[in-house]
């Protein structure tokens, strides 16, 4: 590191991970500060949400703004900003491994109708079939990335003292369907037919096929 060089992380991580990496800048002169990206980047690009987190947070602040981000600091200490990031991910990253998991059991068991019908009399705001569509594509496109950062979520709940059984088994979920994209089961990466499908049931149908084929 040059003496007095910005080393901004956008890596999500956990916040002991963030003062470790810290530590390791700092003491070489540079000048470390965490940012945690808040949203999915498409369709805000660098004008997405960006919370700045440590003792030169305010300093990087208005430069990044001059440069065209939506940089907000969220603390002076370090942690803070990734600890915003990673408590959302418990629920975010959450919702879409409970929604697959759930419409694609629904499915198996040919109720999926009944359970949305029961779902939107209980959010009624939520088009949950517009909603199971976005998340199934989301995880079958980025399941790796999200399993990785989950697992630093994980490691954030763990940091609070806490068992992290649902960010665990949401990794699990996450990382299950990143294993069939990489199989092929959705498609080839990078076709205009991969992760396209408007309608999840297309999607679980798939995953369901590839289920009972391994127990057979």
């Amino acid at each position: 590191m040059k003496q007095g060089a910005w080393f901004l992380d956008f890596n999500s991580a956990s916040p002991g991970a963030k003062q470790r990496a810290a530590d390791l800048i700092d003491g070489k002169g540079g000048r470390y500060v965490e940012g945690a990206v808040m949203t999915s980047i498409p369709p805000y690009r660098i004008k997405v949400p960006l919370l700045l987190g440590g003792a030169g947070a305010a300093t990087l602040a208005p430069l990044l703004v001059e440069l065209g981000f939506d940089a907000k600091v969220a603390s002076q200490k370090l942690g803070v900003a990734s600890a915003v990031k990673m408590c959302r991910s418990v629920m975010i990253k959450g919702m879409e491994a409970m929604v697959i998991e759930a419409f694609t059991t629904a499915r198996a068991y040919g109720v999926e109708d009944a359970v949305l019908a029961s779902l939107k009399e209980t959010f009624p705001g939520i088009d949950w079939e517009k909603q199971g569509a976005y998340f199934f594509q989301r995880v079958i496109e980025h399941g790796r990335r999200r399993s990785e950062e989950v697992r630093e979520v994980a490691e954030t709940v763990r940091e609070a003292g806490l068992t992290p059984w649902s960010a665990q088994g949401t990794a699990e979920r996450q990382a299950f369907i990143a294993d069939l994209a990489d199989e092929g089961l959705f498609g080839p990466k990078g076709s205009e037919a991969f992760a396209r499908s408007a309608d999840w049931r297309v999607e679980a149908d798939r995953i369901l096929g590839a289920v009972k084929k391994k127990q057979d």
